[in-house]
């Protein structure tokens, strides 16, 4: 009897067929990595492992080179005189040998000299983000990568790496391997091996710092730029050091106990000048760039060779205008130190950064770099609000009421004076108020309330929104910021604020602000070259006429003078200052076409400077600077701002006009327009803005004159005749304030 032959269908055989398929190339491929595998079992069993007990002879591969724009100055090269003490590992501390061990490979005396599950873990990172930042490694493949590999991140040599550190691990102690490890770690700049590191950092050898000093140690070499204890990011520095002493304890290499001591001890770091760099701010901003993209490891070993965009005869300029004025600032003003920045506008390319007076003066912790520092800016924040504003319609020649006005609707309107929170009612700087002002003029002069004004009628958002589109990178989230942020509230970088105010330069169009032209392997292939990346973020006449407003000496004289240091002859340079309430910041940013220069003035510790506009303490020091630049780098005049061909069809507010209907009594601007599209009038009840009646009571009693241009002394109820107000001749009109 015959059997029937089971049917199956074509679908299900081609499934069929795909999965034998798939399991043949599943095969195949672990074939492949088993042969693989093999040949290079057998290329390292042939290969024959260097002695490590004379690691302290081997020198650094190569020298990479830091250079000004010209490629023939040499700024700094990393290795110029490389420091290195090789001690045994009986002078170094044991707190440092279990700091390290804690934080760079914790099973580092069990393991075999290699992790498969980190490794494993490591690997999965790379595929998906496609890159090899993820290493993986132990202290021992560390060493194998330092002493006998190059420093390419490739799989190949990844698993050299990994069966030589299992020979290595084999073959010597692991106190032999670790002190390897210890005497080759960098700790930044010249600095090689953990004895020259204490020395440099704390002065002591190895073999005498305390926990926390050693936990310090064992932080630093993961990157050394970013880690160092000079630069801007000590405050990273210590949640890692903290990190490093937590492992211990979860290690139970140190007591609760100890933990809690050297966790809460402040250690104080040493220092001593290192020779034969220039521009140091600069250079290591430049070399932090290049560990974050190329890796400490080619920083240190590759031989790179880093052109820069620095004007090194510019800088030079600055470093000793900035020097020639120091003793005065601190005499005159308590300003210990000083910081500048100055742009390309056109490229975005940095031609100067002094980020102190005196890099390797620690009472002023000069190797801070200031450039990058997060500070408040002061008045030097409101072009941008401005911008947003006649972005949105509102005109140089439009009216607000320079007033002292309450602005918080937590209080009564007739709390015009009261400033305590939640109350509002912010000075001006010099303590006195003008009535109706241009907004030309407001800016030009710096008044604090039209600024306000401006903000409200902008929108917070708004004005956060323009400021990060024109460059500024730090402000965060929105809603911590009030009314107070057109004042300085929020915090930014002197580097970002230049750059800022360079978009205003470039007739709005961004560049991003960059510190390398290029940068080439030793073996001279370029691994990056500067290309321009230009965006337009702000419309043209915008830009303008924040340029026409900043540039105008007469709008700004009768506040600052007719030839203040912010007054240049014979070529036209746009420029605002900024001193924060409590006089611990003082800012000037200026431009012209082709160079845009921001300085800042203040102590780094953040105590108060004496109580002076920034004109009198930061802007004389760049004047100079921008004298120089701008004949180093001439360009033609700003563009100017082309007339509104609907000017005549705008509010009259919007015109100049404030007193624009004497029948109706006078107003402020909410009275007149829509805030959100102000070329419309407003035909709505003005009242439904919150506000609307601060702003107004405030001008009611101005007008009736129980309120003055620099007296607050208001009171509530009054009638007052008409031709009291400037400007108007009608006398048959009594106005009763609607409060």
């Amino acid at each position: 009897m015959h059997r029937l032959r089971r049917f199956v269908p074509a679908k299900k055989m081609a499934q069929n067929n795909a999965f034998q398929w798939l399991k043949l190339a599943i095969i195949g491929s672990f074939a492949l990595f088993l042969f693989f595998f093999g040949v290079m079992l057998v290329w390292a069993a042939i290969m024959p492992i260097p002695s490590i007990d004379n690691f302290e002879a081997r020198q650094v591969s190569e020298s990479t080179k830091i250079y000004d724009r010209t490629g023939n100055i040499v700024l700094y090269d990393v290795h110029g005189s490389v420091r290195r003490t090789s001690v045994p590992i009986e002078d170094i501390s044991p707190y440092i040998q279990k700091a390290t061990v804690s934080i760079e490979d914790s099973s580092f005396y069990t393991n075999a000299g290699f992790r498969p599950l980190s490794f494993a873990r490591a690997m999965l990172v790379d595929l998906f983000s496609g890159s090899y930042e993820q290493g993986g490694s132990t202290i021992t493949q560390q060493v194998v990568k330092n002493a006998l590999l190059s420093q390419n991140k490739t799989i190949l040599r990844k698993l050299q790496e990994i069966i030589l550190a299992l020979r290595l691990t084999r073959t010597y102690s692991k106190e032999q391997i670790l002190s390897a490890y210890l005497n080759e770690s960098p700790y930044g700049g010249t600095i090689y091996g953990v004895q020259e590191a204490t020395q440099y950092f704390f002065g002591l050898d190895a073999k005498d710092v305390d926990l926390a000093q050693a936990a310090y140690i064992a932080a630093i070499p993961q990157a050394p730029t970013y880690y160092s204890p000079y630069g801007n990011n000590r405050a990273a520095l210590d949640i890692r050091k903290n990190l490093v002493l937590q492992r211990m304890k979860v290690l139970g290499y140190i007591t609760e106990e100890e933990y809690r001591a050297a966790k809460g001890e402040k250690v104080e770091f040493t220092s001593e000048k290192e020779a034969g760099i220039k521009a140091p701010h600069f250079v290591f901003f430049v070399r932090e760039y290049l560990e974050k993209k190329y890796g400490v490891d080619a920083v240190n070993n590759d031989g790179l060779r880093v052109i820069t965009t620095l004007d090194y005869d510019l800088q030079q300029k600055a470093e000793s205008v900035i020097r020639s004025y120091a003793p005065a600032m601190q005499n005159n003003f308590n300003a210990s130190n000083m910081g500048l920045v100055a742009i390309d506008p056109k490229t975005g390319q940095i031609l100067t950064m002094v980020g102190s007076k005196e890099y390797f003066n620690d009472n002023i912790d000069g190797q801070v770099n200031i450039t990058v520092a997060h500070r408040q800016p002061g008045s030097s924040f409101k072009p941008f609000v401005y911008a947003a504003a006649f972005a949105k319609g509102y005109t140089p020649n439009t009216v607000v009421f320079d007033l002292q006005t309450q602005f918080s609707t937590a209080c009564k309107v007739e709390d015009v004076t009261n400033g305590e929170p939640p109350c509002y009612s912010p000075q001006n700087y010099d303590g006195n108020f003008k009535g109706p002002m241009s907004l030309r003029n407001a800016l030009a002069q710096s008044q604090n309330i039209p600024a306000i004004k401006t903000l409200y009628l902008v929108g917070i958002q708004n004005a956060i929104d323009t400021a990060e589109a024109l460059g500024i990178t730090t402000l965060g989230d929105p809603n911590q910021y009030g009314l107070t942020l057109v004042l300085g509230g929020g915090e930014v970088t002197l580097l970002d604020m230049t750059s800022a105010y360079g978009v205003f330069a470039n007739d709005g169009v961004k560049n991003p602000p960059t510190g390398i032209l290029e940068v080439r392997d030793n073996r001279g292939h370029v691994l990056e070259k500067y290309t321009a990346n230009s965006t337009r973020v702000l419309d043209p006449q915008v830009a303008r006429q924040i340029n026409d407003v900043l540039s105008d000496n007469v709008a700004r004289t009768p506040e600052f003078g007719v030839d203040s240091p912010l007054n240049f002859h014979r070529m036209d340079v746009a420029d605002k200052t900024g001193t924060t309430n409590d006089s611990r910041d003082a800012w000037v940013i200026g431009y012209t076409p082709s160079i845009a220069i921001g300085a800042w003035a203040g102590n780094n510790d953040n105590s108060p400077m004496v109580k002076k506009i920034a004109a009198f303490i930061v802007a004389p020091p760049w004047h100079d600077v921008m004298v120089y630049a701008a004949e180093k780098y001439p360009s033609d005049r700003f563009t100017p701002p082309a007339p509104d061909p609907d000017e005549d069809s705008l509010p009259p507010v919007l015109r100049g006009n404030w007193n624009t209907d004497p029948s109706r009594g006078v107003h402020d601007i909410l009275y007149w327009v829509q805030k959100d599209n102000p070329h419309n009038t407003q035909t709505g009840n003005p009242y439904s803005d919150s506000q609307f009646p601060y702003w107004d009571y405030a001008v009611q009693l101005w007008v009736r004159g129980t309120i003055s241009t620099s007296t607050t002394d208001a009171t509530s109820t009054a009638t007052f005749p008409i031709n009291t107000l400037p400007g108007n001749t009608d006398s048959s009109h009594t106005i009763i304030p609607q409060f």
